[in-house]
Parts: structure tokens; C-alpha cells; sequence
């Protein structure tokens, strides 16, 4: 299963190229704003995906509460 895995991982030269070709393609001054942006998107999507998660917990307790509430004024 491993070993699956690692053929698809680049090694220690790979890294190196990709570095050097990063580099090459957006120089030494964009590397931190090509980092900035990427930092900012990722929290961005994590604000969102904890959001959407927020909102699906909180309809799922309503769900229950309504729930609860129709079952206890349904007296027999």
C-alpha cells in the first residue's frame, strides 16, 4: 500500500527543480506575495467550510428541537 503511495511522491531532486523552477517563473520578489495570497485563500476556504459547518449544526438542532416540541404537545 506504501509503496503505492510513495512512487507518486516527488524525492529530494524533484523538490529541487520544482524550487528552482518556481524561482525561475516568479522570481524572488513574488515569492512572498504569491505566498501571501495563498496563506489568505486557505484561511478564506477554512472561514467558509467552517461556516457551511456552523449553519448545517445549527438546522440539524432546530430539526430536533422542532422534534421534541411536536412530540411533547401530542398528548395520547
Amino acid at each position: 500500500m506504501f509503496t503505492n503511495l510513495l512512487i507518486g511522491m516527488p524525492g529530494g531532486s524533484e523538490w529541487i527543480l520544482i524550487v528552482l523552477a518556481v524561482l525561475i517563473l516568479f522570481g524572488g520578489r513574488k515569492i512572498p506575495e504569491f505566498m501571501r495570497g495563498l496563506g489568505k485563500g486557505i484561511r478564506e476556504f477554512n472561514d467558509a467550510k467552517d461556516n457551511v459547518k456552523k449553519e448545517i449544526e445549527e438546522g440539524m438542532s432546530e430539526k430536533e428541537v422542532k422534534k421534541a416540541s411536536q412530540g411533547s404537545s401530542v398528548q395520547p
